[in-house]
Parts: structure tokens; sequence; C-alpha cells
């Protein structure tokens, strides 16, 4: 049996809107923890004119690897390991090859995305996400995340205080992040966000780009 995620059913169609908005002249995108690999074939799938790089620790490779057997996509890739932690697993590029299964399409990273990270990961993973991320984009590639955000140090919802709650129990390490930090964090990597989208459920789509000669088009949110 294929994993399933309701929330990733609940929440691929309005991120794909985004999606089709930012990534409309992308060519390689690597998703950062695909998960169970929902979202991958999904937007594989609606964005058939770029190469969506599935990535995420080994575990979860069985599942994403079902999600993309069951569809036989070719601008798709099966999952790279990838802890953002370990600087040797980061891909530098897409290049011409083929490699334990995985297709790559020979070109550069213009594009990531990841979704429900980044209150998942220590802030520690999270700081060495954005540096992985500064460092593999092409100038003027976009960085997408999505999922809860605080909004100047308060939570946005009842909801989401109650979740980043059961987060702390789970472990003191995970949690909703404030999104002045994060901005500030981009920043110290090259990243500028161009934008902050509302999604249902008290979420958020946070857009950046990277840019050598600009430290922030918004310095804070």
């Amino acid at each position: 049996m294929k994993p399933f995620s309701q929330a990733c059913e609940n929440n691929k169609q309005p991120i794909l809107a985004v999606l089709k908005n930012y990534f409309a002249n992308a060519s390689g995108i690597l998703e950062i923890g695909s998960g169970t690999g929902q979202h991958a074939v999904f937007f594989a799938e609606n964005l058939p004119g770029l190469f969506w790089q599935t990535s995420d620790q080994a575990p979860f490779h069985r599942g994403i690897n079902l999600w993309i057997d069951d569809v036989a996509f070719d601008n798709i890739g099966k999952p790279i390991a990838l802890d953002v932690r370990q600087k040797e697993q980061w891909p530098a590029n897409i290049v011409n090859k083929q490699e334990h299964g995985v297709r790559f399409s020979g070109v550069k990273f213009d594009g990531v995305f990841s979704a429900n990270t980044a209150h998942i990961m220590s802030w520690d993973a999270v700081v060495e996400m954005f540096r992985g991320v500064g460092c593999l984009l092409m100038d003027n590639g976009l960085f997408i995340l999505y999922g809860p955000f605080n909004r100047n140090g308060e939570f946005t919802s009842p909801s989401n205080e109650k979740f980043h709650g059961g987060l702390l129990r789970q472990d003191p390490q995970m949690g909703i992040r404030d999104d002045r930090a994060i901005v500030a964090l981009a920043n110290r990597n090259k990243l500028s966000l161009i934008d902050d989208v509302a999604m249902p459920a008290n979420n958020r789509i946070l857009v950046f780009s990277k840019c050598f000669y600009k430290t922030s088009v918004k310095s804070a949110i």
C-alpha cells in the first residue's frame, strides 16, 4: 500500500496554484522532504515543463518510489538521500546520467520546494537547510517553503498554538518557527523574501529569491 497523507491531499491544489505562478519558467526543482511522495507526483503531473527531483531520508524512499512507479512520469526523479545537516548529501546539480534508478535531466536547480519541514526539523537543521538552499540555487532561483509560521512572535491561531505544544511534547527541538527568524536566516544565505501567501488551515507559503546584490526585499514581515 502506498503511504497516504490527508494533509497532502487537502493542500495540494492551493500549493499548486502558487507553484504555477512562481515555477512557470523553472526547469529543475529539488523537493526537500518528499515524505509520502504524493506532492511530488501531483506537482510533476501538473507542471510538465520542469523536472521534479524528490529527496528525503532513506526510510521514506520506499513509499515515495511506490507513488512514482505507479505513474511512470518522465519528469520526476526517484528520491535521493538528503539529510540537510549532511553537507556531502546536497546535490550540486542535476546531470545527464541515470544512477541507482534516478533519472537526471541535465539542468541546474533553479527552484527548491519544501512543505511542512521547518517545524519538524530542529532549529539547527533549519539553519542547515537554508545554508544548503543558498548554496544550491542558481542566481534568481526560488525557494518556496510551505507550513505554519508565527507572525512577529505570535501564533496566528489557537489551533497553531495547540499544534506547537504537541510538537514540543513530542520533541523539544520541534516547533512552529517565527517568520522574523526565518527571514533573517534567509538573508544570511543570500535569499530575499519576495512573497508571503496566506494558505488554508492557518498555513503560509514564504517565497524567497536568491540574489547577491540585495540583502532583502522584505527585511521583516
